[in-house]
């Protein structure tokens, strides 16, 4: 969405409002750590709690009923669940009783995803492996599955004992960087481990005396975690050491209320998207690309899926507005076969995301 409907009740003056519609924004902004979207419905909804016509119940009941009434048909579309588990984390950070424990952790898993994964509020029993964009392709090597408990209730004791008195901000925010970065790569869950995590960090941050409410969160939930996979990520051989700093920035500005710019191609260990990409000389992040690329495509056609809009986004990064591209280029950088790769290409053609251009041999484009 390209304007963001809780901003006027952040900014206003009346506590309960702005905090609602803190609570909202991050509930929603974070389905982007999944590349999720919530659906028009769930917004109307939303307004009308913090509005106070209706209680966060009430907003849980409708969207049941919603769903109930218009099932989605589509195998890979996420809609309902990005929308179900916003309204359960906005009940989450709306409320004030927290416990620093692991049976906390493992609730709050089943609370956001009790009825869309089985295995809610349980302990992965396999390891796992997850490419990731940012590693260009590679994986984090996470906690293995014989061991998550153990390493689990030892990072929570580890971190009830240490004292954060006499420490400088700077150390204080490194300290959690370290912490928040431990507990996501146990990644205790199979899935809605990202979530999970943010949701309890935040909730551990207000007993910690940090309000941790404004929109980092939620325009930035991407940054988070692959700020988080650079914090857990070690290739020796090419010079790529695990770091806190890009964890640390993002905390910055989320408990110092600073302005560090946020931008995930600075991550991306390759180097390249930092070296090739420099859109009218701006400072252009990944996620407001991806927004501005989704509503283009989606103002087209509703049935375009998260994995066409991302097939997107990777092209938009490698090229930005001044190179142009192939069909071959397209195959490429998305994976696609050569069909696909031509549907691909005639989709952003007709929502207008590419232009055909001339002078550079016959099928180029560029985004505009």
């Amino acid at each position: 969405m390209n304007r963001d409907p809780f901003k006027e009740y952040i900014k206003q003056s009346e506590p309960d409002k702005r905090e609602k519609g803190y609570v909202w924004q991050t509930a929603i902004g974070l389905q982007a750590v999944d590349g999720l979207q919530t659906s028009k419905y769930l917004l109307d909804t939303a307004i009308k709690n913090i509005e106070g016509d209706i209680s966060i119940d009430e907003v849980q009941e409708l969207l049941d009923m919603y769903y109930q009434e218009n099932p989605k048909t589509e195998k890979d579309d996420r809609t309902e669940e990005a929308d179900k588990v916003s309204v359960r984390i906005a009940k989450v950070l709306s409320e004030h009783a927290f416990s620093f424990t692991p049976n906390e952790y493992l609730s709050i898993h089943k609370k956001l995803f009790a009825g869309i994964y089985g295995h809610a509020g349980k302990i992965r029993d396999y390891n796992i492996t997850k490419k990731e964009w940012v590693l260009d392709g590679a994986t984090v090597l996470y906690g293995s599955a014989s061991e998550l408990r153990a390493t689990l209730d030892y990072d929570f004791s580890e971190e009830k004992k240490f004292r954060y008195k006499n420490l400088t901000i700077e150390e204080v925010i490194h300290h959690l960087a370290v912490f928040v970065s431990r507990l996501w790569q146990i990644h205790v869950f199979s899935e809605g481990n990202t979530r999970t995590t943010a949701v309890f960090f935040i909730k551990y941050l207000r007993t910690l005396g940090f309000e941790a409410t404004n929109d980092i969160f939620a325009e930035n939930a991407w940054f988070f975690r692959n700020a988080l996979v650079r914090a857990n990520y070690n290739d020796l051989k090419n010079g790529i050491y695990e770091t806190t700093e890009y964890l640390e920035l993002f905390l910055r500005n989320l408990l110092l209320d600073e302005k560090n710019p946020l931008l995930n191609r600075t991550m991306h260990i390759s180097g390249v998207f930092e070296k090739e990409v420099d859109i009218e000389n701006a400072e252009v992040d990944i996620e407001s690309a991806k927004v501005d690329i989704q509503n283009k495509m989606l103002s087209f056609s509703n049935k375009i899926s998260d994995k066409t809009i991302n097939h997107a986004v990777k092209l938009f990064l490698k090229f930005g507005k001044d190179a142009c591209f192939g069909r071959s280029m397209v195959e490429k950088i998305t994976g696609l076969k050569s069909s696909a790769a031509s549907k691909l290409i005639k989709l952003l053609l007709d929502s207008e995301v590419i232009i055909p251009v001339t002078g550079h041999g016959k099928g180029k484009y560029r985004f505009v």
